[in-house]
């Protein structure tokens, strides 16, 4: 590895990156003229053929930092019969779509022919595109590691291979298929790997996979975007749905992306939400691709209001002005919770990242702002006062942390997190959605 990290420089345009003509049409037509940190850093080594470890936080333009160059790297013609020359590994299905979709619109003037592979769909019509011949590959590991075992699919021509959100790769339980597939790619290739953060899991898959690469970071590790507005909600696990709804009717919060840590916790929260009259529709792993596009397609157009995500369902996900992050319950791995607030302020916006945090999750709160390296600003709203005599839970986790960091500890106590009495009676008590809920919440949340 080169000893080098690339540093700082002013800002640039994007006809100063050495793109040729058609790539800066294509990206004029989408109205950029300015280039993020990433894209000045990463495209002018890519496009010299350099292998890179790219370090950036989501909603930074490093989609466009690997695909624009890597179009331009395809542009010289190919020697017979078409062939598979760039593959693109990410790790959910909505991130390989998205990819696909910034391939194409900044590929619009190039005759190059790009597809998405992923699991969830059928695998009949992949299969045809493949035989039709196809030039960029955007895949997730399993699905494409299927028509690998299968023989459908022949990766030997790949020139450039690039794994996205690489972090998330090996939380997912990747790393065998990632392996298995690049022992399917040809040695002589440039290779690209972006990642959020420099684990050390990080840094020994580089060492395998990368040449002589030069290292590109353009934030501190694990730092989270500063036009973003966190806030801590301390409030009783039982009264979380109800101050959410409050919040939403009270503020007329538009679009609001709320997280749970599991499938089933957001299908009754999304359910509740309707019940209290306000739009809402939940994306997670049990539900089939087309349920799941869907469901951002009426999120993004505003037909609902409130989009209730797992991580693994909104990892990836690109949504322009989204105000609102919101997370009902604090991820397990403190580094998730910088992902999920990354869903807002993009692309120059400001963000609001709001945690409704109960006396079960003081340990994960303060995980998480031990990895941030500062304290979270905590809002006590009237009504809501924690009760002090209900005992800290232990925590039921889906996935075990890659470290004891996130472990919860039954020591938390309400003190830890703050708590001050701010009025007490009929509305400190635990409730539940009901024929009385249902009126209140709904005509509260229509205005």
């Amino acid at each position: 590895m080169l000893d080098q990290t690339i540093l700082e420089k002013n800002q640039v345009l994007f006809n100063e990156l050495g793109l040729t003509t058609e790539l800066l049409h294509a990206v004029e037509e989408q109205g950029y003229i300015e280039v993020t940190p990433i894209q000045q850093k990463a495209i002018p080594l890519i496009l010299k053929g350099k292998d890179i470890l790219a370090g950036a936080q989501t909603g930074t333009g490093k989609t466009a930092a690997f695909t624009l160059p890597l179009l331009q790297r395809l542009q010289s013609k190919q020697d017979g019969p078409r062939c598979i020359r760039a593959l693109i590994l990410t790790p959910t299905r909505e991130l390989a779509a998205q990819i696909h979709e910034s391939v194409k619109i900044y590929g619009k003037h190039r005759p190059l022919r790009t597809m998405e592979i992923y699991g969830g769909v059928s695998a009949r019509p992949q299969i045809s595109k493949i035989h039709r011949g196809v030039d960029v590959v955007v895949a997730t590991p399993g699905r494409l590691l299927d028509h690998v075992r299968q023989g459908n699919i022949n990766l030997s021509g790949v020139e450039i291979f690039i794994l996205d959100e690489a972090d998330r790769m090996l939380d997912m339980g990747f790393i065998r298929d990632i392996k298995q597939i690049i022992k399917q790619l040809p040695k002589k290739r440039q290779n690209l790997l972006f990642s959020a953060t420099f684990s050390q899991e990080i840094r020994d898959l580089s060492k395998s996979l990368l040449n002589n690469h030069i290292e590109v970071e353009v934030a501190k590790r694990n730092s989270t975007v500063d036009r973003i507005e966190q806030l801590v909600f301390p409030v009783d696990k039982l009264r979380k749905r109800e101050l959410l709804s409050e919040q939403i009717g009270k503020g007329n919060w538009r679009q609001v992306l709320v997280f749970t840590r599991t499938k089933h916790g957001a299908n009754r929260l999304a359910k509740q939400l309707n019940i209290d009259g306000i739009e809402t529709l939940a994306i997670h792993g049990g539900k089939g691709q087309g349920a799941r596009t869907k469901a951002l397609r009426d999120f993004k157009a505003g037909s609902i209001r409130v989009l209730v995500a797992t991580d693994i369902a909104a990892r990836g996900l690109d949504i322009e002005k989204l105000p609102y992050v919101v997370n009902y319950e604090l991820p397990n791995v403190p580094e998730d919770y910088v992902h999920r607030i990354g869903r807002t302020a993009r692309a120059g916006q400001n963000g609001t990242a709001i945690s409704l945090v109960c006396i079960d999750e003081l340990k994960l709160l303060k995980d998480i702002e031990k990895l941030l390296n500062r304290d979270i600003k905590k809002k006590f709203i009237d009504g809501y006062a924690i009760d002090k005599s209900i005992k800290a839970e232990p925590i039921n986790k889906g996935r075990q942390s890659r470290s004891n960091t996130s472990r919860h500890s039954k020591s938390s106590s309400p003190k830890a997190l703050g708590a001050k009495p701010t009025g007490t009676g009929r509305r400190n008590r635990p409730s539940r959605p009901g024929k009385n809920a249902r009126n209140r919440k709904g005509k509260r949340a229509g205005g």
